[in-house]
């Protein structure tokens, strides 16, 4: 047998390299995916920034700890807490101190996202004067800009207050933070909460000289707790690792189908061949020997070049992430080896498994039966298949039911709707051979009614091999269902998000702070508040806390508003209770709440960490998760207004009233936006790690996709040279042949086009499901862009992939291929 199996080696060269082409690029995309997903578990930690050069840092608590039977459960705080004033007065004891302050700043035509700290702390965050000098008096401040700003008045507004401040000297960029510095003096009046206090001391001593407060002692790398974003790049990591996790998991899916198809399909094509060996003696042990040995010998060989592909393609991903922002600049493959192993061994068992489905069948075949089933495919699929399909659709659809009746809002999140579509996939892939058949005669109904023979002949064909159909199918089933699935889905989700934010919003202008980070000038709002025929609700968004099965701590956003006006400018679903029974004893939960009965009282801890029992007042339904919380303004935790919502009341002319709300609003600097135009800018969006994941998800698998289904056709149509001999003795003419190979390409790719669309809309449909049990009507966006361009890709790919063997074919004499 192993010169059987080297001498079938050279013969089936082309069915074998389009095996090896599948492989090899199946096995690189998994290790590819691995290394990345392997370089987000052992990154460095992120290293301290803004007081990089401060000895020790004492800084107030922005944790929230609380004690549970299964040890302390922490969460930051929405609102950090600053150091108690009779700390920084004892810390002076130890040795020099320097009082750091970060407060927001608004500079008008230098733009936003500034923060403002006092003079003292730039030098241990690396800031240095490019010209001019330090702020020495209350009206000068230094920041990066050009040198051209010297000099220059500019307007600012702070947590205080607004006021007109003399540019003294320019800084130096530095990457983590746009600063506007003033003099300690003036920065203690703008901000008097004191955030960190420096201390050149001893570590110990500072610990002892605050032992007993909730104040933090930072050293070393914990100084980075004092940063504007001090978990930016564990963030980053996460996000990574949350992306490439899914990423390789989707690749992996895409790849192990794919090869196992080809792998199937390659053996069912040497049906012919195990007949012969079959007449000639060979026991089915020694078919399937020969048939394993051939594929251990590919798989072997192709997953090794695969990893060496992986290795070479991994540095490019990550190039890739890390210039879309994505991933730290730092971001690099590491030296790890279980990637290598994981892809190496996956496919070398893939290719085995694809194998042994269809030599268990072959090798069951006797003789005579093998060589009459050479000349067609109609046979039934196996009871196995049968099994298996059944299985998955039913384990699919039962999950998909499970969620819906039991926990609907689980089917919007992103890992439920990005894996739920692979179980269909590859239930509808199993059952391929019994749908094929008919969705192939359908599509070809209407070609066979035209005068000729080609529409006869693309349908009778594609009908009756149901294991090439299915083979050359199956790519573009894959490609085209993940893409409708995770696109529509995406899609749907941001539209029902949008629908839901404009049937909740009833007010008619949004007024919103100069800044993020800055409050509405009380002022202003009780000149809004004085506009005749307004109801105005003043918010500010927050946190709370609260401690579920007593051990697990979770954070719920907020809205601290005015309980009187907020049925008139916002239309909640209220399930129960009423909204206007809310107090500042009251809580307003949604159904998400362990707890959301109304009169029943809650623990939760504010945002600043205070501790509070509240009463439930009324219930909102779920919708798709931005249903929040509602309290009043005592219970923010320290949040000070930056948003308005005015509502016109019944007779009150809206033109004038709006002229009004802008007049008195006109020296605040704050935002006034119709609620058109706030709507229009509040239009969920993809997220962007998503919407890149999914590309780069997606671009991958269009191009693996558009390899496979090449590699399938090829090796589909090199195996017909016998079938155009025929037809060209019958009497057709080269064009003719063609024209029938590229019809009969057409429709293989129409049918994994249809099979595709039907796992999707099955998916979409399920995600319109669930979006109304939470109750949020919304239609279904269809990406049809993207379902039109992957079919088109891959019927392009098809009639190359189809063509180019048959034309050789037909240099060749029809006699010589009868043989």
């Amino acid at each position: 047998m192993l010169t059987v199996t080297l001498s079938s080696l050279r013969a089936r060269w082309a069915s074998l390299a389009g095996a090896f082409l599948a492989l090899g690029l199946g096995v690189g995309l998994i290790a590819m995916m691995g290394l990345g997903l392997a370089a987000t578990l052992d990154a460095p930690g992120q290293q301290p920034e803004r007081l990089a050069g401060a000895p020790v840092v004492v800084r107030g608590a922005d944790e929230l700890r609380v004690p549970t039977p299964a040890g302390d459960r922490l969460h930051l705080l929405a609102r950090p807490r600053a150091v108690p004033s009779a700390v920084a007065t004892a810390l002076t004891k130890l040795g020099p101190t320097v009082a750091d302050r970060s407060f927001p700043v608004a500079a008008g035509a230098l733009g936003d996202g500034l923060t403002g700290h006092p003079w003292s702390v730039a030098g241990f965050g690396g800031h240095r004067l490019a010209t001019g000098h330090p702020p020495r008096g209350p009206a000068e401040i230094a920041l990066a800009a050009g040198p051209e700003q010297i000099g220059r008045t500019v307007e600012i507004r702070t947590p205080a207050g607004s006021g007109r401040y003399t540019v003294a000297g320019t800084l130096m960029p530095v990457a983590y933070e746009r600063a506007v510095f003033f003099t300690d003096g003036t920065a203690a009046r703008l901000s008097p909460a004191i955030d960190n206090v420096v201390v050149r001391a001893a570590p110990d001593a500072v610990r002892a000289a605050v032992r007993g407060t909730d104040v933090q002692v930072l050293t070393g790398d914990d100084r980075r707790r004092a940063d504007p974003d001090p978990d930016r790049d564990r963030d980053a990591l996460i996000t990574m690792n949350a992306l490439l996790g899914t990423a390789g998991g989707i690749t992996a899916f895409v790849s192990v189908f794919v090869v196992g198809s080809t792998f199937a399909f390659a053996v069912a094509q040497r049906r012919r061949e195990i007949g012969l060996l079959r007449t000639a003696g060979a026991t089915p042990g020694q078919v399937r020997g020969a048939m394993f040995a051939e594929a251990v010998v590919v798989g072997v060989l192709a997953s090794a070049a695969g990893c060496v592909l992986g290795a070479r393609a991994a540095p490019w991903l990550i190039r890739l992430l890390v210039s879309e922002r994505l991933a730290p600049p730092w971001f690099a493959v590491g030296e790890h080896r279980w990637p290598y192993h994981v892809a190496f061994w996956t496919g070398l068992t893939v290719a085995l498994a694809g194998v042994l489905v269809a030599t268990v069948r072959a090798g069951r075949i006797r003789p005579v039966e093998a060589l009459r089933e050479a000349a067609a495919d109609t046979t039934d699929m196996t009871p196995g298949r049968w099994i298996c399909g059944a299985l998955l659709l039913a384990t699919g659809l039962g999950l998909l039911t499970w969620r819906l009746l039991n926990d609907p809002g689980e089917a919007l999140h992103r890992k439920t709707y990005t894996t739920q579509p692979m179980l269909l996939i590859t239930a509808v892939a199993l059952l391929a051979p019994v749908l094929a058949g008919p969705i192939a005669r359908l599509i070809g109904w209407l070609p066979a009614r035209l005068p000729g023979a080609t529409g006869m002949l693309v349908r009778e064909n594609a009908g009756a091999q149901i294991r090439r159909t299915a083979a050359v199918a199956a790519p573009v089933l894959v490609t085209v269902a993940l893409a409708g699935s995770l696109l529509g889905a995406t899609a749907t989700i941001n539209q029902a998000k949008a629908t839901e934010l404009g049937t909740r919003t009833a007010a008619h202008l949004i007024v919103q702070a100069p800044a993020a980070g800055l409050a509405l000038d009380p002022r202003s709002v009780d000149a809004v508040r004085a506009v005749p025929g307004t109801a105005v609700m003043a918010s500010s968004t927050t946190a709370v806390y609260t401690l579920e099965d007593g051990v697990a701590l979770t954070r719920s956003e907020a809205h601290a508003v005015d309980s009187g006006a907020l049925p008139a400018v916002r239309r909640l679903p209220v399930k129960a209770g009423d909204l206007e029974d809310l107090d500042d004893d009251g809580i307003v939960v949604n159904e998400e709440w362990a707890e959301h009965t109304v009169g029943e009282h809650v623990e939760v801890w504010l945002g600043d960490g205070t501790r509070r029992a509240l009463r439930i007042v009324a219930v909102l339904a779920t919708g798709t998760g931005s249903n929040g919380v509602y309290v009043t303004a005592r219970n923010a935790g320290g949040a000070r207004a930056d948003r308005l919502e005015v509502a016109w009341r019944s007779g009150t002319d809206p033109v004038a009233a709006e002229a009004a709300v802008r007049a008195a609003l006109k020296s605040s600097g704050a935002e006034v936006r119709t609620r058109e135009r706030w709507l229009a800018e509040q239009l969920p969006a993809p997220n962007r790690q998503t919407r890149v994941g999914y590309l780069v998800v997606l671009g991958i698998a269009l191009v693996y996709t558009g390899i496979a289904v090449a590699v399938a056709m090829v090796m589909a149509t090199s195996d017909r040279g016998r079938e155009v001999a025929v037809l060209r003795l019958a009497g057709a003419i080269g064009r003719q042949v063609l024209l029938l190979a590229a019809a009969e390409a057409l429709t293989v790719v129409a049918v994994g086009t249809v099979l595709g669309m039907l796992v999707a809309g099955l998916n979409l449909a399920g995600i319109w499901a669930a979006l109304a049990s939470l109750s949020v009507w919304a239609p279904v966006v269809v990406p049809w862009t993207a379902l039109a361009i992957m079919p088109m890709a891959c019927a392009a790919v098809a009639l190359v992939a189809a063509l180019a063997p048959t034309i050789g074919t037909l240099r060749s004499r029809a006699l010589d291929n009868t043989r």
